[in-house]
């Protein structure tokens, strides 16, 4: 049973940055695990297991999440998740932390912003409808890791619980959630990324054993292979974004293609290094790559649009379509911005006010939107020819309504 309250109990200090809420009204003489009936700001969202108690907290219709941690550990995480943003990672935005006391003793409190339109990894097995995401897990994580280790982070606790999805096109994204164990150098050393790669496999078994204990995975399924794979995966991606290529003189013309190689694979290229070798006969070729967001800046950059990196990539393939169709009629060139000021207009803002409102709620726009270009491939490969984006969205628009219960006449109106 709780002792009595201490007239010093509460908040101590913060630090938070601006931008976001003060915090002040919640109930900070209390352990988050005795918040319940004392805020109306909870919000009971999924989530993973954790070794800490983790509440959400929301503020004009912004979420937060609150980790309860020591004071020393919540301020060292704090700043390592500052330091990832700072390198542009895959991490959840850290906002600040805070000191309070509870019952004579003080803890630290974490907080971030809720990453919206996020999953767990339990409900890609647990929702029939997440199904289809299951095979991207692997890539995501592994994704997650290669660019982690290029940025020069050690996760330490690489695990799925650890870890959020954003669904891509398809696909998935992979965001780290939990940075307690972390460390920053300027290079991971082969030793660091080892012992990381051993502590993926363990914790994934462990999470995917999990799942099988309480049925959400058959009996027979082959938990211990899947941390195998990730690495496996993992090897490949970051042999292939760091290995390096030996040309002669006369075929520079390699450099870009070695560009838009790693471009495509969503990498931007921070600097080209070439040594000569064999006494200046050949070129040893060398790329160092910053972010795995090439895509998405391109794409804010021209619209103002915020994607995930394999969205971006489809919706810059439309406006490179869009700029060639553009130039074709018009007999000269036309410059990508002014393409994809049309393709805004014309064919994306027409196509969201359309299908949003019948759109699930957890689906993000930029998702949306590659849920219709997967359709209208679909329609069009079932038609033998390209039946066209009014087309598309009329039908795409009967099956989200359909999918919700709505009668098929408002699909129409919306």
């Amino acid at each position: 049973m709780a002792g009595p309250a201490d007239p010093a109990d509460g908040l101590v200090g913060s630090a938070l940055r601006p931008g976001h809420p003060d915090f002040l009204d919640l109930p900070w003489d209390l352990p988050l695990a005795e918040w319940e009936g004392r805020t109306a700001r909870l919000e009971h969202l999924p989530s993973g297991p954790s070794r800490h108690p983790v509440l959400f907290v929301s503020y004009a219709g912004v979420l937060y999440a609150l980790k309860e941690l020591p004071p020393e550990i919540a301020a060292k995480e704090y700043g390592l998740l500052r330091r990832m943003a700072d390198l542009r990672l895959p991490a959840v935005n850290a906002v600040g932390y805070v000191r309070a006391r509870h019952r004579g003793e003080e803890a630290g409190v974490l907080i971030t912003r809720y990453l919206d339109y996020s999953l767990p990894y339990h409900l890609l097995f647990m929702q029939p409808d997440l199904e289809r995401y299951r095979r991207h897990l692997l890539d995501a994580l592994a994704g997650l890791l290669v660019q982690l280790h290029l940025g020069g982070v050690y996760w330490g606790d690489c695990s799925l619980s650890n870890t959020l999805f954003r669904r891509d096109a398809g696909t998935l994204q992979a965001y780290l959630v939990d940075a307690e164990t972390s460390e920053v150098h300027p290079h991971v050393a082969p030793g660091l990324r080892e012992h990381d790669l051993a502590i993926m496999e363990e914790n994934v078994a462990g999470a995917l054993m999990d799942l099988v204990a309480v049925q959400a995975l058959r009996p027979d399924y082959a938990v211990e292979e899947v941390g195998p794979e990730i690495r496996r995966r993992y090897t490949a991606l970051w042999d292939e974004v760091t290995r390096v290529e030996v040309i002669v003189p006369a075929e520079q013309y390699r450099i870009q293609e070695r560009i838009r190689a790693l471009n495509d694979l969503g990498f931007s290229v921070e600097e080209v290094e070439l040594a000569a070798a064999q006494g200046g006969q050949q070129l040893r070729l060398r790329t160092f790559v910053a972010d795995r967001s090439f895509h998405r800046d391109l794409l804010q950059s021209l619209t103002g649009i915020e994607a995930e990196e394999s969205q971006a990539r489809q919706m810059v393939n439309e406006i490179r379509e869009q700029q060639a169709t553009l130039a074709q009629r018009a007999n000269r060139s036309v410059a990508l911005s002014a393409a994809a000021y049309r393709w805004l207009t014309e064919i994306y803002q027409p196509a969201m006010a359309r299908l949003q409102p019948l759109a699930d709620r957890t689906t993000p726009p930029a998702e949306v939107y590659s849920q219709l270009l997967e359709h209208k491939w679909y329609l069009s490969e079932r038609a033998r020819r390209d039946v066209g984006h009014q087309a598309a969205i009329a039908d795409f628009a009967q099956l989200l309504a359909r999918r919700r219960g709505l009668p098929s006449g408002e699909a129409k109106t919306l």
